[in-house]
């Protein structure tokens, strides 16, 4: 398909990766748009931004029926879902683990049902974790793997992604996240340097922009339809 008839609505568009994402598919080619809660507090902001770079933006309320109505009206060919929160988002919200609950899983769901309502829709690519699986022991990575259930169950073809840690430049400030993948990427540069090449290829960080161009170019490869992929499958 020539990325002139590509439509990528972006959900989770204001996060770290949904950025790099929005600006990686609109330099692409894409016809692209970016959704912000319509609640947001920098609401304007963000849709300067977006509208900076050349996409739409979309505020539709995290509603089933709104979301089911918006996806048909706006007819995205793709649908990326980059929703997630954080342990520093939580407690600056005084909210607790169930937010992984509402929002990790319960937005995910509600999107994946709103596009086989909505028709029309080619991918539905979700941004999951490493370590996410029925056994998990953290409340992020269980609601993770509900959440890739709900992707599977849903009435569209799909695409998983499980990225390990995520490096790059955040607005955010996650020191606790960048000094983990420093400190990974040195262990697995020891261990590939012994000989387990495979085994660092497999579990590096990788910054948001190459992530970014991984979702994108798997959005489109019939090889990935329906496909869980580990970390070293989505650089």
């Amino acid at each position: 398909m020539s990325a002139e008839r590509l439509h990528g609505y972006v959900a989770g568009a204001t996060g770290f990766v949904g950025r790099a994402l929005v600006e990686d598919l609109c330099r692409n080619g894409w016809r692209v748009t970016a959704h912000v809660r319509p609640d947001s507090k920098q609401l304007e902001a963000f849709r300067a931004e977006f509208l900076g770079l050349g996409a739409q933006v979309d505020a539709t309320p995290w509603e089933p029926e709104a979301m089911a109505s918006a996806l048909a009206q706006l007819s995205p060919s793709h649908v990326f879902c980059c929703i997630g929160t954080t342990r520093k988002r939580m407690a600056r919200d005084g909210a607790d683990t169930n937010s992984y609950q509402a929002i990790d899983f319960g937005l995910t769901a509600l999107l994946a049902r709103a596009c086989g309502q909505a028709g029309g829709v080619q991918r539905l690519v979700y941004l999951s974790s490493m370590g996410a699986s029925p056994t998990a022991r953290s409340a992020y990575l269980a609601w993770r793997w509900k959440a890739e259930c709900a992707v599977r169950a849903c009435a569209v073809p799909f695409t998983i992604a499980r990225p390990g840690i995520i490096s790059g430049a955040r607005r955010e400030s996650r020191p606790a996240e960048h000094a983990a993948a420093l400190v990974a990427d040195g262990v697995l540069a020891i261990a590939a340097a012994l000989g387990a090449k495979a085994l660092r290829e497999r579990y590096r960080s990788t910054d948001d922009r190459a992530l970014a161009a991984a979702l994108r170019r798997v959005a489109t490869d019939p090889a990935a339809e329906g496909q869980t992929l580990e970390a070293d499958q989505v650089r």
